[in-house]
């Protein structure tokens, strides 16, 4: 039984990266000895286990074999004699098929380490093209990648525009698919992971509305989730920006069919529907943009707009504090105020927008 450190842990450490997981590969186990171990099992489809101590993740050494249409249509073999070498040959990129022993030497049967000192993202085998999945994860490491120079080898991309055009890209589920998205997201490249996408043709099946005009799009695009990125902006605002450009049926059809999180809809909504009202304004424009965004009961949804706006605008949004501070002032006026005067009834509403417009006049002029 021989355990060894493998994947993106071994990748990112040889790349002088801060390594976030630590994943393992355990050759010459059983499924038994690794719970007599004190492990615990958690994979259902083949065996992965989580340390009894560090909870990093173990997985038996396993060799896979294509059954059926999708990402998931595999059977696996985990016995005991599976080697450390057809376990490395299953992986995605050779830069992902390095492993380290107990005494930090690497094993790497497939020229792992020489793909990443020439910056290349290059499958290991023609079994690459059995998994739809790999498309996205191969978009993914080349937008996070992007910085250090990283490319995707001609050959490989021929590959991930074989899948496309095979259609297994329908067989993914939406929640997997929108998680490949995340990441990208969270990873600050969101264009870059897009224009992979494109250039595997594989984004008219995932996003055709972005497809459409993709070129013009990355081009505005590119500077301002650069911006973003610099100001260490959140992954909605990211997302926000991508959006921006899309019709409204163009939003719903994205956000229904990939079960898109609600924080990142509402996000891609404030800056879509109101990006213009923000270019030019007057009193009563602030005092309809406060009311849309309910400013009155969550404040925080204008300062989620202002932000994206800001990147929207690469910094020259001039007239932030202004809007914030006619927002400040119009939240001051209260209802309670009028009730005291004797107001009532549909009457307070009235007086209330009267009274919060005049607010807002007053620090638009001042």
């Amino acid at each position: 039984m021989q355990t060894y450190l493998v994947g993106g842990a071994v990748r990112d450490k040889l790349l002088g990266r801060k390594v976030k997981e630590y994943d393992y590969v355990v050759v010459g186990a059983t499924v038994e000895q690794m719970k007599t171990l004190g492990f615990t099992q958690v994979g259902k489809d083949f065996p992965v286990f989580l340390h009894p101590k560090t909870k990093d993740e173990h997985a038996l050494a396993r060799t896979e074999r294509k059954q059926g249409q999708g990402y998931t249509g595999f059977i696996c073999d985990f016995t005991p004699d599976i080697t450390l070498e057809q376990d490395l040959a299953r992986r995605d990129l050779t830069v992902n098929a390095i492993a380290e022993d107990a005494e930090g030497q690497l094993i790497d049967p497939y020229l792992g380490q020489k793909d990443l000192e020439q910056r290349i993202l290059r499958h290991v085998s023609p079994a690459f093209s059995e998994d739809p999945l790999r498309v996205l994860r191969v978009a993914r490491f080349r937008a996070r990648y992007h910085e250090l120079g990283f490319t995707i080898a001609d050959e490989t991309l021929a590959l991930m525009r074989q899948i496309a055009a095979s259609g297994e890209l329908a067989s993914l589920t939406p929640e997997r698919v929108w998680l490949e998205w995340h990441k990208a997201l969270e990873d600050g490249y969101i264009d870059c992971f897009v224009d992979a996408l494109y250039q595997a043709q594989a984004l008219t099946e995932l996003c055709p509305a972005l497809a459409t005009h993709w070129p013009e799009q990355h081009a505005w695009l590119t500077p301002r989730i650069d911006y973003a990125r610099q100001q260490s902006l959140a992954a909605t605002v990211h997302f926000a920006l991508l959006m921006c450009k899309l019709s409204h049926d163009e939003h719903a059809a994205f956000f229904q069919h990939f079960r898109v999180p609600n924080q990142f809809i509402h996000s891609a909504q404030l800056l879509a529907q109101h990006h213009q009202t923000l270019a030019h304004y007057d009193a009563e424009i602030l005092l309809e943009l406060f009311n849309a965004i309910d400013l009155w009961r969550r404040p925080e949804h204008l300062n989620q707009l202002l932000i994206s706006y800001d990147a929207y605008t690469l910094g020259q949004f001039d007239t932030q504090h202004q809007i914030r501070q006619a927002a400040h002032h119009a939240q001051q006026v209260s209802a309670q105020t009028y009730i005291q005067q004797g107001i009532s009834g549909a009457a307070i509403k009235t007086a209330l927008q009267q009274g919060r417009l005049a607010a807002i006049r007053e620090a638009l002029e001042g």
